[in-house]
């Protein structure tokens, strides 16, 4: 057995997921599910998605309409409370040097854009449908691998723009000093969230009904800290409809 929430984990992060675990743990067993004791945060995101006996992770929209669909169990997406998107929705803060003078997107068509990898639909995917229709997609790209390292390289300089997860970029300027250099230029549209999923077979209406007890269960700090405020059942039509940069500009 595996499970892993790797996608929102910070150091500053890691009690209180650490006691959301052991909610959603106790609650998988009432009902009858199995769970391993603690979280495996260093196993390769693509095992863990693809473990035949995995319990319950967290991936992002674009592996999962892409990759894992017809894989995995689809269990629900955790609501983080983004504003101006539905529940379980979220959208990317595009962001870019405090002190750019540059005032609009299409003023950035030539700069350097970081992101964190090709798959992803808040780093990638969800910036490409944003500015495809101003007319243009950034050329000059560097890959970062994580949205944290995305928004460091634009605050020092090393990229000149970056999409970042709402929620990330919620945490990133809670925690980082070198987040008050940066400063969103736009949002783009909501899409459905990072959803939980489980592997094919899993009983889904235990599981969905055992993460939803250990949300409410929640203590308010780690309820805070966390930003999560319930779970919501968004159908898998949702995620496929959403569209997939061509391979040609990935």
């Amino acid at each position: 057995m595996i499970a892993s929430l790797m996608m929102y984990m910070r150091p500053e992060l890691d009690a209180a997921h650490a006691r959301y675990w052991g909610l959603i743990r106790a609650e998988l067993s009432a009902r009858g599910v199995a769970a391993p004791l603690a979280l495996s945060h260093d196993v390769d995101e693509f095992k863990v998605w693809n473990d035949p006996y995995l319990v319950l992770s967290q991936t992002c929209g674009m592996p999962y309409r892409k990759w894992l669909h017809d894989k995995v169990t689809l269990i629900g997406t955790p609501d983080f409370g983004v504003p101006d998107c539905p529940p379980g929705y979220y959208k990317s803060a595009i962001v870019v040097r405090a002190d750019d003078t540059r005032g609009a997107l299409p003023d950035f068509k030539d700069a350097r854009f970081a992101f964190n990898q090709t798959f992803s639909q808040s780093g990638f995917a969800a910036p490409y449908a944003h500015t495809k229709p101003l007319g243009f997609w950034f050329t000059d790209r560097v890959q970062s691998h994580s949205h944290l390292s995305s928004a460091r390289a634009v605050a020092e300089g090393q990229a000149d723009i970056a999409a970042l997860d709402a929620v990330s970029w919620r945490l990133i300027a809670r925690y980082e000093p070198f987040a008050e250099r940066l400063r969103v230029l736009e949002w783009t549209s909501p899409t459905p969230g990072l959803p939980y999923i489980a592997a094919a077979g899993a009983d889904q209406p235990a599981t969905f009904d055992a993460v939803s007890a250990a949300i409410a269960a929640l203590e308010g700090p780690d309820r805070a800290a966390m930003g999560i405020q319930g779970l919501i059942p968004i159908p898998k039509e949702a995620y496929l409809a959403v569209p997939n940069p061509p391979e040609s500009d990935s």
